[in-house]
């Protein structure tokens, strides 16, 4: 019966203190990812470089980011998720006041690349220690209100790293995020429950051996296809909803960039009406409803004449990919029980991997076929993939009855 929605037993309440103590957590990693984008311009007058030299500040980040998420659930499974995200929390503070100080360009580079390698710790152990924590019947609405960390986190980065951009400079920036991971990691302290008991399988095999135990598993091999898929098509679109925003609505290109902030919103939506929406559809009605409001809210950007409705339809859009995405999630915390935090980070890379070859691909695709045509294709396929992860799941939950 493994990975079958069934977990082991639980505190009859949520410990919501360290919840939202983890949330915070993840607020400050998504904000630090995201951080550098607007502040490219700045960094090019302050060190003396070009664009695409300051584009290293947000290359080292990502791929330290994407490669130590692999290394941390491993550690996660032996020496404990919650132990682990504290740690690695108040470390991202350190590393976020070594890219404040930065006195050079290079030095700025190795402290966001150190940077990415602790905060890539928060998330992925936060869905897993959750997972570790909260029974499965009641897991989706708490994994949907944890991400409200992030989604704020995205804009949050957005924001001050603008605010640097025209007013502040670099330094204070990464000094605010210092600021906020220190405050986080208190928060965590401060907040730590009783240790979860380990499961009986946790301390045992190599980093190999644990990665090889979750890919045994023929539902978590499909998981980690469908997060990956899911990665290259609709993040391939959403990066390039701006520039469509731009070419065929006349967006200037800062307003199409804060339309995308709709798109945030329409998470905080579906994490508002989580409980509700699971009661009613079920994981099975929330990945294929996901995929058909995704689907009509794309297709409405992608071929559509006004840019009111436009802007509209992209706040539906981030509905349709959190009913898809938090499902996706919430199957990820419990396909290998035994290697949770394991197969949390294998769904993170996956998902990390998938986005960054999605924008690549778009990209080629983009310039010989349209923007309006790519978006429009990606979300044809993401309505495939969640009507067939759908059924998928659905057999699924007979085969585990």
């Amino acid at each position: 019966m493994t990975g079958a929605p069934v977990a082991a037993a639980a505190p009859a309440a949520s410990p919501t203190r360290a919840i939202v103590a983890l949330s915070f957590a993840a607020c400050g990693s998504a904000a630090s990812l995201r951080v550098c984008d607007p502040l490219l311009p700045r960094l090019t007058t302050e060190y003396g470089v070009g664009l695409g030299t300051a584009a290293q500040t947000v290359t080292a980040f990502a791929i330290a980011y994407g490669v130590l998420q692999l290394a941390y659930g491993p550690i996660g499974d032996r020496y404990g998720k919650y132990r682990v995200v504290t740690l690695a929390c108040a470390a991202s503070a350190l590393t976020a006041i070594a890219c404040a100080v930065a006195p050079t360009f290079g030095t700025l580079v190795a402290a966001r690349l150190i940077a990415g390698a602790t905060t890539g710790a928060l998330i992925p152990l936060s869905l897993a220690w959750i997972g570790d924590t909260i029974p499965y019947e009641r897991r989706q609405p708490v994994l949907a209100r944890f991400l409200l960390g992030q989604m704020f986190g995205i804009a949050l980065g957005q924001l001050i790293g603008g605010l640097g951009a025209d007013h502040w400079g670099a330094g204070p920036v990464f000094a605010i995020l210092a600021a906020w991971f220190a405050g986080a990691a208190v928060l965590l302290w401060r907040s730590a429950p009783d240790a979860t008991p380990p499961h009986p399988e946790a301390h045992t095999g190599t980093i190999v051996a644990r990665f090889m135990a979750v890919l045994r598993i023929p539902w978590a091999r499909l998981v980690l296809a469908c997060i990956f898929l899911e990665g290259v098509m609709l993040f391939g679109a959403l990066a390039f909803i701006p520039t469509h925003l731009n070419r065929a609505y006349g967006m200037p290109l800062a307003v199409a960039g804060s339309v995308l902030m709709l798109y945030g919103a329409g998470g905080m939506v579906f994490a508002a009406l989580s409980v509700l929406l699971v009661r009613r559809l079920g994981e099975v009605g929330l990945a294929a409803g996901g995929g058909v409001v995704i689907v009509i809210a794309l297709g409405i950007v992608a071929l559509g004449t006004s840019a009111v409705v436009a802007a509209a339809a992209v706040l539906f859009a981030g509905l349709g990919f959190y009913m898809l995405h938090n499902t996706l999630q919430v199957n990820a915390t419990q396909m290998a029980p035994a290697q949770r935090g394991s197969s949390v980070a294998l769904f993170a890379a996956s998902l990390f991997i998938g986005q960054s070859a999605g924008v690549a691909l778009a990209g080629f695709a983009a310039e010989r076929f349209g923007t309006g045509n790519v978006i429009f294709a990606c979300a044809l396929g993401v309505l495939v993939l969640a009507l067939a992860f759908a059924a998928a799941r659905r057999r699924h939950a007979v085969l585990h009855a």
